[in-house]
Protein backbone atom coordinates (compact mmCIF):
# COMPACT_ATOMS: atom_id res chain seq x y z
CA UNK A 1 0.00 0.00 0.00
CA UNK A 2 1.58 3.59 -0.84
CA UNK A 3 2.18 5.91 1.54
CA UNK A 4 1.02 9.16 1.95
CA UNK A 5 3.91 11.97 1.55
CA UNK A 6 3.95 14.31 4.13
CA UNK A 7 3.87 18.01 2.45
CA UNK A 8 4.99 20.24 5.41
CA UNK A 9 2.88 23.36 6.07
CA UNK A 10 5.02 24.63 8.85
CA UNK A 11 5.13 28.56 8.70
CA UNK A 12 8.31 28.55 8.42
CA UNK A 13 8.60 26.37 5.48
CA UNK A 14 6.09 28.26 3.50
CA UNK A 15 7.99 31.49 4.28
CA UNK A 16 11.75 29.98 3.08
CA UNK A 17 10.37 28.27 0.33
CA UNK A 18 8.59 31.74 -0.97
CA UNK A 19 12.13 33.12 -0.76
CA UNK A 20 13.31 30.51 -2.71
CA UNK A 21 10.82 30.75 -5.40
CA UNK A 22 12.30 34.45 -6.13
CA UNK A 23 13.82 34.55 -9.05
CA UNK A 24 15.72 37.73 -7.49
CA UNK A 25 17.25 35.61 -4.17
CA UNK A 26 21.34 35.43 -5.38
CA UNK A 27 23.13 32.58 -4.66
CA UNK A 28 24.10 33.27 -1.31
CA UNK A 29 20.67 33.07 0.22
CA UNK A 30 19.22 30.63 -1.88
CA UNK A 31 22.21 28.47 -0.65
CA UNK A 32 21.27 29.38 3.28
CA UNK A 33 17.90 28.47 2.31
CA UNK A 34 18.09 25.53 1.19
CA UNK A 35 20.28 24.26 4.61
CA UNK A 36 17.31 25.54 6.60
CA UNK A 37 14.63 23.79 4.70
CA UNK A 38 16.75 20.33 4.93
CA UNK A 39 16.92 20.70 8.63
CA UNK A 40 12.97 21.61 9.33
CA UNK A 41 12.58 18.66 6.87
CA UNK A 42 15.16 16.63 8.56
CA UNK A 43 13.30 17.62 11.53
CA UNK A 44 10.23 15.91 10.60
CA UNK A 45 11.62 12.69 8.93
CA UNK A 46 13.76 12.03 11.85
CA UNK A 47 10.55 11.49 14.60
CA UNK A 48 10.33 8.23 14.64
CA UNK A 49 14.38 7.71 15.60
CA UNK A 50 14.15 5.03 18.62
CA UNK A 51 15.20 6.99 22.17
CA UNK A 52 16.56 5.08 25.36
CA UNK A 53 16.40 6.28 29.01
CA UNK A 54 19.02 7.59 30.80
CA UNK A 55 19.94 9.79 33.93
CA UNK A 56 21.29 12.53 33.76
CA UNK A 57 23.30 14.85 36.44
CA UNK A 58 22.20 18.69 36.19
CA UNK A 59 23.59 21.39 38.66
CA UNK A 60 20.67 20.86 40.13
CA UNK A 61 19.97 17.10 40.59
CA UNK A 62 19.15 13.73 38.88
CA UNK A 63 17.07 14.09 35.42
CA UNK A 64 15.46 11.62 34.35
CA UNK A 65 15.51 11.79 30.41
CA UNK A 66 16.16 10.08 27.04
CA UNK A 67 18.56 10.18 23.79
CA UNK A 68 18.92 8.78 20.59
CA UNK A 69 19.14 5.13 20.98
CA UNK A 70 21.92 4.53 17.90
CA UNK A 71 20.76 3.96 14.98
CA UNK A 72 23.14 4.33 12.32
CA UNK A 73 21.62 6.53 9.77
CA UNK A 74 23.14 7.35 6.16
CA UNK A 75 22.45 10.60 3.85
CA UNK A 76 22.54 9.90 0.16
CA UNK A 77 22.19 13.40 -2.01
CA UNK A 78 21.43 13.07 -5.67
CA UNK A 79 24.50 15.00 -7.42
CA UNK A 80 24.59 17.89 -7.84
CA UNK A 81 21.43 19.93 -6.23
CA UNK A 82 20.98 17.32 -3.38
CA UNK A 83 24.40 18.52 -2.33
CA UNK A 84 22.92 21.86 -1.12
CA UNK A 85 20.74 19.80 1.70
CA UNK A 86 23.51 18.08 3.17
CA UNK A 87 25.14 20.39 5.44
CA UNK A 88 21.98 21.37 6.60
CA UNK A 89 21.13 17.86 8.09
CA UNK A 90 24.56 17.24 9.04
CA UNK A 91 23.95 20.54 11.53
CA UNK A 92 21.29 17.99 13.20
CA UNK A 93 23.07 14.48 12.33
CA UNK A 94 26.02 15.08 12.87
CA UNK A 95 27.12 10.72 12.92
CA UNK A 96 25.55 9.93 10.07
CA UNK A 97 27.78 8.72 6.91
CA UNK A 98 26.81 10.68 3.57
CA UNK A 99 27.18 8.85 0.08
CA UNK A 100 26.42 10.23 -3.48
CA UNK A 101 24.52 9.28 -6.51
CA UNK A 102 25.50 10.69 -9.40
CA UNK A 103 22.40 11.35 -11.77
CA UNK A 104 21.82 13.56 -14.97
CA UNK A 105 19.25 14.07 -17.07
CA UNK A 106 19.22 13.07 -20.51
CA UNK A 107 17.91 16.39 -22.29
CA UNK A 108 15.80 14.66 -25.12
CA UNK A 109 14.43 11.72 -23.18
CA UNK A 110 14.27 13.01 -20.19
CA UNK A 111 15.44 9.86 -18.59
CA UNK A 112 18.07 9.96 -15.40
CA UNK A 113 21.24 8.72 -16.45
CA UNK A 114 23.60 7.19 -13.61
CA UNK A 115 27.40 8.55 -13.70
CA UNK A 116 28.23 7.64 -9.91
CA UNK A 117 27.54 6.08 -7.08
CA UNK A 118 29.64 5.78 -3.51
CA UNK A 119 28.12 4.69 -0.92
CA UNK A 120 28.63 3.59 3.28
CA UNK A 121 30.12 -0.08 2.76
CA UNK A 122 27.68 -0.79 5.29
CA UNK A 123 24.18 0.81 3.82
CA UNK A 124 22.53 -2.11 4.40
CA UNK A 125 22.70 -1.85 8.29
CA UNK A 126 21.47 1.81 7.96
CA UNK A 127 18.27 4.13 7.90
CA UNK A 128 19.11 6.29 4.60
CA UNK A 129 17.74 9.68 3.68
CA UNK A 130 17.72 10.88 0.41
CA UNK A 131 18.01 14.13 -0.74
CA UNK A 132 17.12 16.02 -3.67
CA UNK A 133 15.43 19.67 -3.80
CA UNK A 134 12.96 18.78 -6.67
CA UNK A 135 10.88 15.77 -7.82
CA UNK A 136 10.13 16.51 -11.50
CA UNK A 137 9.65 13.43 -13.72
CA UNK A 138 10.07 11.61 -10.49
CA UNK A 139 12.70 9.73 -13.01
CA UNK A 140 16.23 10.22 -10.91
CA UNK A 141 14.71 9.68 -7.12
CA UNK A 142 13.12 6.62 -8.41
CA UNK A 143 16.70 5.61 -9.84
CA UNK A 144 18.71 6.59 -7.39
CA UNK A 145 16.45 4.43 -4.86
CA UNK A 146 16.69 1.26 -6.80
CA UNK A 147 20.49 1.47 -6.67
CA UNK A 148 20.09 2.24 -2.57
CA UNK A 149 17.91 -1.16 -2.35
CA UNK A 150 20.02 -2.90 -4.84
CA UNK A 151 22.94 -2.98 -2.35
CA UNK A 152 20.89 -3.81 0.50
CA UNK A 153 19.24 -1.22 2.49
CA UNK A 154 15.34 -1.09 3.21
CA UNK A 155 14.83 1.60 5.20
CA UNK A 156 14.70 4.58 3.41
CA UNK A 157 13.29 8.24 3.62
CA UNK A 158 13.05 10.82 0.85
CA UNK A 159 13.69 14.29 1.45
CA UNK A 160 12.83 17.32 -1.59
CA UNK A 161 11.71 20.96 -1.58
CA UNK A 162 9.71 20.98 -4.28
CA UNK A 163 8.07 18.55 -6.26
CA UNK A 164 5.31 17.84 -9.08
CA UNK A 165 2.40 15.42 -8.89
CA UNK A 166 3.55 13.71 -11.81
CA UNK A 167 7.69 13.03 -10.01
CA UNK A 168 5.65 12.32 -6.86
CA UNK A 169 3.05 9.57 -8.15
CA UNK A 170 6.09 7.92 -9.76
CA UNK A 171 7.87 7.70 -7.32
CA UNK A 172 4.85 6.58 -4.63
CA UNK A 173 4.38 4.07 -7.46
CA UNK A 174 7.77 2.46 -7.86
CA UNK A 175 8.70 2.31 -4.39
CA UNK A 176 5.58 2.43 -2.08
CA UNK A 177 7.15 1.03 1.26
CA UNK A 178 9.75 4.93 0.96
CA UNK A 179 8.25 7.54 3.21
CA UNK A 180 8.44 10.93 1.30
CA UNK A 181 8.68 14.67 3.05
CA UNK A 182 8.62 17.47 0.99
CA UNK A 183 8.06 21.07 1.71
CA UNK A 184 5.74 21.70 -1.44
CA UNK A 185 3.73 20.44 -4.28
CA UNK A 186 3.48 22.35 -7.27
CA UNK A 187 0.88 22.34 -9.88
CA UNK A 188 2.15 20.73 -12.77
CA UNK A 189 5.06 20.00 -14.93
CA UNK A 190 5.94 21.95 -18.49
CA UNK A 191 6.71 20.51 -21.71
CA UNK A 192 10.29 20.76 -21.30
CA UNK A 193 9.98 18.20 -17.96
CA UNK A 194 10.56 21.26 -15.34
CA UNK A 195 8.33 22.20 -12.74
CA UNK A 196 5.44 24.72 -12.66
CA UNK A 197 5.85 27.42 -11.12
CA UNK A 198 9.05 25.43 -9.86
CA UNK A 199 11.97 27.70 -8.73
CA UNK A 200 13.93 27.39 -12.14
CA UNK A 201 17.34 24.83 -11.89
CA UNK A 202 18.09 24.59 -8.18
CA UNK A 203 21.71 22.86 -9.15
CA UNK A 204 22.45 26.44 -11.52
CA UNK A 205 20.62 28.61 -8.25
CA UNK A 206 22.92 26.87 -5.61
CA UNK A 207 25.74 26.75 -7.16
CA UNK A 208 25.68 29.83 -9.06
CA UNK A 209 26.00 28.23 -12.52
CA UNK A 210 23.25 29.69 -15.07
Amino acid sequence: MNKSPMILDHPLVQHKIAHLRDKNTGTKEFKELVSELAMLLCYEATRDLPTEPVDIETPIGIAHTRMLAGRKLALVPILRAGLGMVDGMLSLLPAAKVGHIGMYRNEETLEPVEYYCKLPSDIAEREVLVLDPMVATGGSACDAIAQIKKRGARNIKFLGLIAAPEGLEKLRSAHPDVDIYVAALDEKLNENGYIVPGLGDAGDRIFGTK
